[in-house]
């Protein structure tokens, strides 16, 4: 099994691109095809970086330390989607006017908390890396740690960004806040403290 776990994690990151191609390819992209790619885009990069957040917390709960690996690919492919996402942005949408998007991103709040958090995403990909973590030493965690302001700002990009419905990105916002309460170390402790006491009386019951 942990042999497929990699590939299977892989499979299910490259599903939403393989359905945005084949809606190309079948002229199923609606009305407004950039609107669909961007929304398509940016839904996904929300969702693989809310997930890649939620291993932490769930190996510190459950003690699975075989999902770690799935936090880094999850992240990457985070950062794999959001770029697509700035790429549509800055391509069919603005085709490549960078005076234009730079005053859009100064403009519009949405956009330029987008822009924030897809630079924070390319940072987390391109440190990823084993060399880079012998590089920033120390620094490295704490580096990292900022992808929970990456997925407050996705949220918050997303939530100016739908005006209407926020549900969605709230759900969204809303199990990131509470991953990262988790990491609160009074938190932490109290949960710390009742693992132990729980794991105390199963093994005293055995």
């Amino acid at each position: 099994m942990k042999k497929l776990f990699k590939p299977a994690i892989h499979i299910l990151c490259l599903i939403p691109l393989f359905i945005l191609i084949s809606d190309w390819l079948n002229d199923e992209l609606t009305a407004n095809p950039i609107q669909y790619l961007t929304l398509s885009t940016g839904k996904t990069a929300l969702r693989l970086l809310t997930l890649s957040i939620s291993i932490t917390p769930i190996i510190f709960l459950t003690a699975k330390r075989d999902l770690n690996p799935a936090r880094k690919l999850l992240g990457l492919y985070a950062a794999f989607y959001a770029a697509l996402h700035f790429s549509i942005f800055v391509g069919l949408d603005y085709f490549f006017d960078w005076e234009l998007i730079y005053e859009t991103i100064l403009e519009k709040p949405y956009v330029l908390v987008g822009f924030a958090a897809f630079s924070i995403l390319s940072v987390m990909a391109v440190t990823s890396t084993k060399g880079w973590k012998r590089r920033l030493k120390k620094k490295w965690k704490p580096l990292h740690r900022f992808i929970y302001l990456a997925g407050i700002l996705v949220t918050l990009h997303y939530i100016w960004l739908v005006k209407s419905d926020i549900r969605e990105p709230l759900l969204y916002g809303a199990i990131i806040a509470l991953f990262l309460l988790l990491r609160i170390p009074g938190i932490k402790n109290v949960i710390t403290k009742f693992k132990n006491r729980t794991d105390s009386a199963k093994a005293a019951e055995a």
